[in-house]
């Protein structure tokens, strides 16, 4: 088993496709277009498929992020404001290349932050941790509220049950609903030929 495994930037992917047509596992082939870790094998072909080069290895263990001294991190900080101001300036001009601007400083600020470590994963997880440390006797309310607002997951959501059909030929999984011209993505068999996973 590799030690990678394959990640989709979907804002490079140009839906091209090719890398559904070359993963061994169909870790490619899911409904919100995020690759299955848990399929994935970091055989690294959908990699090497993609032409607007979207995907990309990720190794399973990071190394661990280096210590920046205060002044780097203070510097930072300047540089994430400004940004964050010309995203603002930006995002209120009416053209086209004011909308550009106002993305390129959005992805510059996000890897900033992530840079110095200050990069929130927008999940469940911490939407609860931030809700119980509010709880706190000395918590400072406002300043958690403020991280929450910028939470994108601002609820719980139940997970949606995805049909499952499997091959009967290659024994291929599909997830997601079947149909009629719908073709084994392996053995290239037609929809008759696959039956649902109860």
């Amino acid at each position: 088993m590799s030690e990678n495994y394959a990640v989709r930037n979907l804002r490079l992917c140009t839906k091209d496709c090719l890398c559904l047509y070359v993963c061994p596992t169909g870790a490619t082939d899911t409904e919100n277009s995020i690759i299955d870790v848990n399929k994935c094998i970091g055989c690294g072909k959908c990699a090497a498929s993609c032409p607007s080069g979207a995907i990309t290895m990720m190794p399973k263990k990071l190394p661990p992020q280096q210590k920046k001294d205060s002044s780097v991190v203070n510097a930072l900080k300047t540089i994430i404001r400004s940004k964050i101001m010309q995203e603002q300036i930006a995002a209120n001009l009416p053209n086209e290349l004011a909308e550009a601007i106002h993305k390129s400083n959005r992805l510059m600020s996000e890897d900033l932050v992530r840079e110095t470590g200050f990069m929130l994963p927008q999940s469940a997880n911490t939407f609860d941790f931030l809700n119980t440390l509010k709880k706190t006797k000395y918590a400072p309310v406002d300043e958690i509220d403020k991280l929450l607002d910028n939470i994108q997951f601002n609820e719980k959501k139940e997970p949606q049950k995805m049909e499952k059909w499997k091959c009967t030929v290659c024994g291929y999984i599909h997830e997601g609903a079947m149909s009629d011209d719908f073709r084994c993505p392996i053995c290239n068999q037609p929809a008759s030929k696959f039956v649902k996973i109860e």
